[in-house]
């Protein structure tokens, strides 16, 4: 019944996790995960998990290239065109605070989770580099987007995403009571920038800005688009790290290979062609509801290659840094709010 050629084995992989992104995305549309706007993401991920802790044994060989394929070309092709979701129109729209505040966010909090991770937890580069990528850009998206440059193994992506869900969902209610508390001085819209600028995910951003009032959810989500912005620029910086690294571990003579992720520059192409809005909105709205899908794939496919034997001796070192960098963008992310306005 098993006995299929290469390509069979890749088409039937590409449906076998196709149908676990669209289960997902069923789940995510039942009204308990709306209303905590919960991304099929998440939810594709966790399934994976489930899969590959029960299952995963009597999957067909053959249709494990499809699982790869989703996690190495599918997850790239999808990155590109997440860029359908931003226009360099959102930078006039929140102004040289949301830009400043963005750019802050991400080098601070990426250089502190280097530090920390690899100099005082003394946590292997790999899973630094992911933990740190989700909390600093985009959750999930970023970890991906650099699991794919750095060639992580997948275990290692999980538990950067795990720690995403974690303190992303964490922050989502955290930040709104405390707002209604009275804990922050700042105005809707700089609340806004600052909910933006230091929350996890996208849905994480909607959530909590819709929570207040629809100005700050139109003020957050633009600033996170300009987090957002910054995951192409840091994708190559990183492929140039990974690169120089390699060459100098390297005991041969032989230079090392660079690796150009071309997807990153494909990712700010498709952001400025969106731009110029030539295309109707709703077409970009299927785009991106495809691009949704893609992600999704990619996630539950990473979810079915990570299995608790392949990161049971990590401990909870990631958990720590990821507490660290949770507690940084909370308290650290109003200073620099406050800085940006200021300019």
């Amino acid at each position: 019944m098993f006995s299929l050629n290469k390509n069979m084995g890749l088409i039937y992989g590409l449906l076998f996790v196709g149908l676990f992104a669209f289960i997902s995305v069923l789940i995510s549309k039942l009204e308990i995960f709306k209303a905590y706007h919960i991304s099929p993401l998440i939810i594709g991920i966790v399934l994976g998990i489930v899969f590959s802790h029960t299952f995963r044994s009597k999957l067909p060989d053959a249709w494990k290239s499809g699982i790869i394929f989703s996690t190495k070309t599918l997850l790239r092709a999808a990155i590109v065109f997440y860029g359908f979701r931003l226009t360099f129109q959102d930078i006039t729209d929140i102004g040289i605070a949301g830009v400043v505040s963005s750019f802050l966010i991400v080098t601070l909090t990426f250089i502190i989770g280097m530090f920390v991770g690899t100099k005082v937890l003394k946590l292997d580069k790999e899973t630094t580099i992911l933990t740190s990528a989700g909390s600093s850009i985009c959750g999930a998206a970023a970890v991906l987007a650099t699991e794919s440059v750095i060639k992580a193994p997948a275990h290692k992506s999980a538990i950067a995403v795990g720690t995403v869900v974690l303190f992303g969902t964490i922050s989502m209610f955290l930040y709104p009571y405390l707002y209604k508390l009275g804990f922050y001085s700042f105005t809707e819209q700089e609340f806004g920038i600052y909910l933006g600028a230091t929350l996890h995910e996208v849905a994480h951003v909607v959530a909590a800005g819709n929570s207040i009032s629809q100005e700050v959810a139109d003020f957050s989500v633009i600033e996170k688009m300009l987090r957002v912005m910054f995951l192409a620029p840091f994708l190559i910086i990183i492929s140039f790290y990974v690169t120089r690294v390699a060459k100098s571990a390297s005991t041969q003579k032989e230079k090392a290979k660079i690796v150009i992720p071309w997807f990153a520059f494909m990712f700010i192409g498709v952001a400025i062609f969106n731009s110029f809005d030539l295309l109707p909105n709703q077409t970009v709205s299927v785009i991106n509801e495809i691009d949704t899908f893609f992600l999704t794939m990619a996630m539950s496919a990473l979810g079915m290659e990570t299995h608790y034997n392949k990161f049971k001796n990590v401990g909870m070192k990631p958990i720590y840094l990821a507490t660290i960098l949770f507690v940084w963008l909370m308290f650290a992310g109003i200073a620099i709010t406050n800085f940006s306005l200021s300019l």
